[in-house]
């Protein structure tokens, strides 16, 4: 049985899982698709000018309905690992390798007309800001097998530390652990200047929702909180806010100032080997 978008449909289970996009069957309509958000509140129909926003920012428009059977000429049907509203915006995260992250923005125009933009990190960057994101061994194991992100370069070796490092590609996040195979926490590694500029950007908002995925994540920073209030060129308390405004919205996955490269490495060990004990319902060691 389908209703109008904003109430609980009746549809198989496998609806809930998966975002799908449609030929608009209106000739007349300017917004030539239509999506299917599975969100946690009930499905969600938007009219959209794309199917993915590319290079800009896509507009969306509310639809009344998902196409009768007889009407539905599907375009893509793609699994869904995270659908969920935080704040005025819904988070997608697809189960692809690729155009995986994205974003819906609710927002009001100053007609108080209701605006709903997709974005993705590559098309919010450059905005400009407020313009609308030891040698002891590891809990649980003699020695850590740390999955490195093959992307990341003059990453950490933790040559100190008892762990090896076995570079692969991860889904999300610079570092990982696994069990049985499966990615269970990962940690994105940020100098100061990327973490600032990444931030102001909305780039690491999408990160962070990526992050939120997994059972255990965090961002680990080189540098110093204190340092956020000394950027050059940005308002003071600026970048404070971000980062207050990014915790909020993402709870799950801490952001942690490490004052130091070399102190970023060993919370990053410390963090993956607590997070792969705790995963494998390992005691804690005493200390």
């Amino acid at each position: 049985m389908w209703l109008h978008v904003g109430v609980v449909v009746r549809e198989p289970a496998v609806m809930a899982e998966l975002f799908r996009i449609a030929q608009n069957p209106d000739p007349g309509s300017k917004l030539p698709y239509l999506l299917w958000l599975p969100a946690q509140d009930g499905p969600l129909v938007l009219k959209a000018r794309e199917t993915w926003p590319r290079t800009a920012k896509v507009y969306c428009h509310r639809a009344e309905a998902w196409p009768e059977p007889t009407e539905l000429v599907l375009v893509e049907e793609v699994a869904v690992r995270e659908c969920l509203r935080r704040g005025r915006a819904i988070d997608l995260v697809l189960d692809r390798p690729r155009q995986h992250r994205s974003q819906f923005v609710f927002t009001r125009l100053k007609d108080g007309r209701e605006a709903i933009f997709w974005q993705t990190s590559r098309t919010v960057t450059g905005v400009r800001p407020g313009l609308r994101l030891p040698t002891r061994r590891a809990s649980g194991t003699e020695t850590l097998t740390v999955l490195k992100d093959t992307r990341e370069r003059y990453g950490y070796r933790f040559a100190n530390q008892q762990a090896s490092v076995d570079p692969q590609p991860l889904p999300v996040g610079d570092y990982g652990v696994a069990i049985d195979g499966e990615v269970v926490a990962s940690v994105e590694r940020k100098s100061l200047d990327d973490f600032a500029t990444s931030a102001i950007e909305a780039s690491l908002s999408f990160v962070m929702a990526e992050l939120a995925t997994l059972p255990r994540a965090a961002v680990v920073v080189e540098g110093r909180y204190a340092d956020l209030f000394t950027r050059e060129h940005v308002p003071a308390g600026y970048l404070a806010d971000l980062v207050a405004q990014l915790q909020v919205r993402y709870p799950s996955v801490p952001i942690v100032f490490c004052g130091s490269r070399k102190l970023a490495e060993e919370w990053t060990f410390r963090f993956l080997g607590a997070a792969r004990a705790e995963l494998r319902g390992e005691a804690a060691e005493p200390s």
